[in-house]
């Protein structure tokens, strides 16, 4: 039997067969979003709960022999004391026994945490508060405790409000008040209020950080302390920290604004929420390194802003959200900015409320004027530390400047203080002032003086003698050659410079900038066209820098200090595995450096102004690296005078001075700091004679308030009369050091040659330093100068030994 298409064997019809191409349900149904199989669709009944039925016992019903079971005597008296049973009689147990017994509390699992066997009793039911132990965030009796803070010393005794004295009065006239006015708790004398006011604690350093400090710094910390939380003064809580460089002045503001940030006098509570910390673009990084390098890595996140690696729409965003966290939302409390990237961002900063700031390198802000100073100015933060390590300089307006930005209307405003201070100080320093004049200046002064020492304080870094090794420091004297010296007269006598002299030139600072530059290197100028018509005084060998061409051979023979220095660096590099610090503020000099360094075959690194601060920190440690084969280190004074530790060198020359003596200061004290493991020599070059002695002779001796110190190009164009610029365009050739001969010195012989040496020397007065003339170089403890003696470059030296 054969069955028809679309029929089965069976007879039944089937449904028509597949087709191969796909209906339009079968499409629709894959466009449909995928439900489980298993799921059905709610409706109301399913959400109805399920109907109880009620459990039927139908036992017995069926006519089992059970059912008819007759009552015993047990099941009568089972449902006689049916109600019995279900509510027992309390029975009394023996008192003899019970009280025999040790009490325990009735509790099934005494092993759970939650029973304690010390806890105090109940009180009846009665809330009481929680009860806050006052205690200091560090033990004050501990080992290495430093207090800041001790308050049944330091506080001062509160005077009661008369309010509260007559609510007193008013509590003894109610206690023969009857029982039902009081509430349970004053019945039973419960305290249900914990105390008003949290007691005081002592202020305690962070042990971590207290082993590490020394006993400067201790007394540093204490001052600064004292001072932001108006110990000293309650209307000013500023301070001016002005310690020399290497005595550790970030330390001592990192351990101070960890203690604010952690700690107050009132238990559990800071007192401060938020730090910002403003310095020059290169410390930016530095910073963050020292607060991680004191305090560890898990303490603090610093919030340090670099505009280079950051869109400023991100560091935007990023200080908005800084300015609004408080409490708890604060992860990063210290905020880490240049003084350039906090003047843009002042707008942003300048409603919420900061709770110290921290100005490094706080020199910037001596002008009253500037916009750095108007900008942090109008930040919300009265707790305000300066830091200098340059001395602050004898311009009265500078002084009051500083002052006023740490502890604003201190000294009234600038026109009160002028009228109260500067001018009878002026008036009464100068030459032709009368008797009553200089009475008048002097009590102002030390008026002055009383106030404002109350907020600064200044160490002198004799102190790291106790710490460090010997520092050998000179300054030496150092002839100009004979091609050098023809230059030198030459362009003193060109009619440009008589012009100048007679009160009619009207360009002294590019003349002073090219005779400084002829102090250390004929090749620094351009002679055909600096000075036309000096032909006649070339040298046979002398090439034009023009026609040298591939040619960069220097010849030190051209300077005196040159010739002085290149003999040290062979020295050095022959008998000794000492490294050396070359500093000069001109870069063609430092080029000059680097010519003399690859024609000998001296390893060098080099650091000015064009490097950028990512750069730096790579560039410092690979010298400090004691293994590094580099030798002689490059330096810039103008971009690596602050922060930057050479501890790896224990030899340095200062090439040129600068008009700024803090400038000097800043480069001199780059080797001879924390971790210097070896004796240090310094050297500061000085061409004998020439303009340089004059700008050294500025710096030494301490200048009278009435003149200002000279610190830019500007203010030596303001500064100078007609009568000292004759001083600068001179040559002295008669003697062995100028200086020497202001000096008027009782201790060396009419030759030059001291005969009784220096009992105390003073490091800021060259005068009290022992004085080596050439023949009595043989004396000196240094070897480099000793090898000088009977040569002719070296005229004299002046020689300070730290301890």
């Amino acid at each position: 039997m054969v069955a028809l298409p679309g029929t089965p064997l069976g007879g039944k019809p089937t449904s028509a067969p597949r087709s191969r191409f796909p209906t339009p349900q079968s499409v629709d149904r894959l466009h449909k979003p995928f439900k489980c199989p298993g799921s059905a669709t709610r409706t109301v009944a399913t959400d109805r709960p399920a109907r109880k039925r009620r459990k039927v016992d139908y036992g017995g019903a069926d006519g089992d022999a059970d059912a008819d079971k007759p009552y015993t005597n047990a099941d009568r008296l089972a449902l006689a004391n049916r109600d019995v049973n279900r509510f027992p009689v309390f029975k009394a147990k023996d008192k003899h026994l019970v009280f025999r017994k040790a009490f325990s509390i009735p509790l099934v699992n005494k092993d759970s945490a939650a029973y304690n066997p010390n806890r105090p009793p109940p009180t009846l039911g009665l809330r009481q508060g929680a009860v806050f132990i006052a205690k200091p965030l560090h033990d004050p009796s501990g080992e290495f405790a430093i207090v800041l803070h001790d308050p049944t010393i330091d506080d001062k005794p509160k005077e009661k409000p008369p309010t509260e004295d007559k609510k007193e009065a008013e509590a003894e006239t109610k206690v023969d008040a009857p029982l039902m006015h009081k509430s349970l708790a004053e019945i039973l004398g419960i305290k249900k209020k914990v105390q008003g006011e949290h007691p005081r604690v002592p202020v305690v350093i962070d042990p971590r950080l207290a082993k590490v400090l020394r006993p400067h710094q201790i007394e540093g910390v204490k001052f600064m302390y004292r001072c932001v939380t108006g110990m000293v003064d309650e209307k000013a809580n500023g301070c001016i920290m002005a310690d020399e460089m290497g005595l550790g002045k970030t330390l001592q503001c990192i351990t101070l604004l960890w203690t604010l940030l952690k700690q107050s006098p009132d238990a559990g509570k800071p007192t401060i929420q938020k730090a910002i910390v403003a310095c020059p673009a290169t410390l930016v990084g530095n910073w963050a390194n020292e607060l991680t390098k004191w305090l560890g890595a898990d303490a603090t996140t610093p919030f340090a802003i670099d505009p280079r690696k950051t869109p400023k729409e991100e560091i935007t965003r990023q200080i908005r959200q800084w300015a609004i966290a408080t409490g708890r939302s604060i992860t990063r409390p210290v905020l880490i900015v240049s003084y350039e990237t906090l003047r843009s961002y002042v707008e942003e900063l300048k409603n919420t409320q900061i709770g110290l700031m921290l100005c490094d390198e706080g020199h910037r802000l001596k002008n009253e004027d500037s916009q750095t100073f108007g900008a942090l100015n109008n930040l919300n933060v009265t707790r305000r530390v300066i830091l200098s390590g340059t001395p602050v300089q004898n311009d009265l307006t500078e002084y009051f400047a500083l002052i006023n930005f740490a502890n604003p209307a201190l000294l009234g405003n600038r026109l009160e203080f002028r009228k109260r201070f500067e001018l009878p100080i002026i008036r009464g320093r100068d030459a032709n002032a009368s008797d009553a004049d200089r009475k008048r200046g002097d009590e102002c002064l030390a008026e002055l003086i009383a106030v404002v020492n109350k907020f600064i304080i200044r160490r002198a870094n004799n102190i790291l003698s106790k710490y460090l090794p010997v520092k050998y420091e000179h300054v030496v004297f150092c002839n100009l050659a004979p091609f050098q010296l023809d230059l030198y007269n030459y362009f003193i006598k060109t009619p440009h410079i008589q012009a100048l002299l007679r009160g009619k030139g009207s360009q002294p600072l590019k003349a002073i900038g090219m005779l400084k530059k002829l102090c250390n290197h004929p090749d620094l100028l351009d002679l055909a066209a600096d000075l036309p018509g000096c032909q006649q005084f070339w040298p046979e060998d002398y090439v034009p820098k023009d026609a040298r061409g591939r040619d960069r051979d220097i010849k030190p023979w051209y300077s005196g200090k040159m010739q002085v220095l290149d003999r040290m660096l062979a020295r050095i590099h022959a008998e000794t595995n000492d490294k050396i610090v070359l500093i000069s503020n001109y870069t063609s000099t430092l080029d000059l450096f680097d010519r003399l360094c690859r024609s000998r075959g001296y390893g060098s690194l080099r650091l000015d102004g064009t490097m950028n601060s990512a750069k730096r920190q790579k560039l410092v440690d690979k010298f400090n690296d004691p293994n590094g084969s580099e030798f002689v280190f490059l330096l810039s004074s103008k971009a690596g005078g602050c922060g930057i530790n050479l501890v790896g060198a224990n030899r340095l020359v200062l090439f040129d001075p600068d008009w700024n003596p803090a400038m000097d200061q800043q480069a001199l004290a780059r080797v001879w700091r924390d971790g210097q493991k070896k004796d240090c020599f310094v050297y500061r070059f000085i061409a004998t004679g020439t303009i340089e002695e004059k700008i050294f002779q500025r710096q030494s001796h301490k200048q009278s308030l009435s003149s200002c110190v000279v610190d830019s190009a500007e203010d030596v164009e303001r500064h100078f009369s007609l009568d000292s610029l004759r001083e600068l365009f001179q040559y002295r050739a008669d003697t062995r050091s100028d200086t020497h001969d202001t000096f008027k010195c009782k201790r060396c012989r009419p030759d030059g040659k001291q005969h009784i040496k220096a009992q105390a020397m003073l490091y800021g007065d060259t005068s009290t330093w022992n004085h080596f003339v050439n023949d009595a170089l043989n004396g000196i403890q240094d070897h480099l100068l000793k090898q000088e003696c009977g040569g002719d470059e070296v005229s004299a030296v002046f020689q300070y030994i730290s301890h």
